[in-house]
């Protein structure tokens, strides 16, 4: 079994920056993706990044590309999301979630099977 918990969400203003820390306990084989998603109210969830557990391919939704970043701390089994230059619809829940076989790189959340409990960003504009 995985346990996910993120950290690090907030409230801040437009243009402001946050990171957010996903703490991965129990067992992650190098076949693992790791991913960001968020849901906002009355919104689906949707994708927002991903990175390979082995070798640190890195996936983004075209609309955070340029802002966020993916990374993976292996030694300390973490993995962040550095959002920057945040705006008013940045705001959601973000969740972290594992996917053991690696096939939720390009975002599938189906392909997820371990998820945290979310943690609230809300950027005011």
């Amino acid at each position: 079994q995985v346990q996910l918990v993120e950290s690090g969400g907030g409230l801040v203003q437009a243009g402001d920056s946050l990171r957010l820390a996903c703490a991965v306990s129990g067992r992650i084989f190098s076949s693992y993706a790791m991913g960001w998603f968020r849901q906002a109210p009355g919104k689906e969830r949707e994708f927002v990044a991903a990175i390979s557990w082995s070798d640190s391919r890195l996936y983004y939704e075209d609309s955070v590309r340029d802002r966020f970043t993916i990374s993976r701390d292996n030694a300390k089994n973490t993995v962040y999301l550095q959002m920057n230059s945040l705006k008013p619809e940045d705001t959601a829940v973000y969740y972290c979630a594992a996917d053991p076989r690696g096939w939720g790189l390009l975002g599938s959340s189906s392909e997820y099977d371990y998820w945290g409990q979310g943690t609230q960003v809300t950027v005011s504009s």
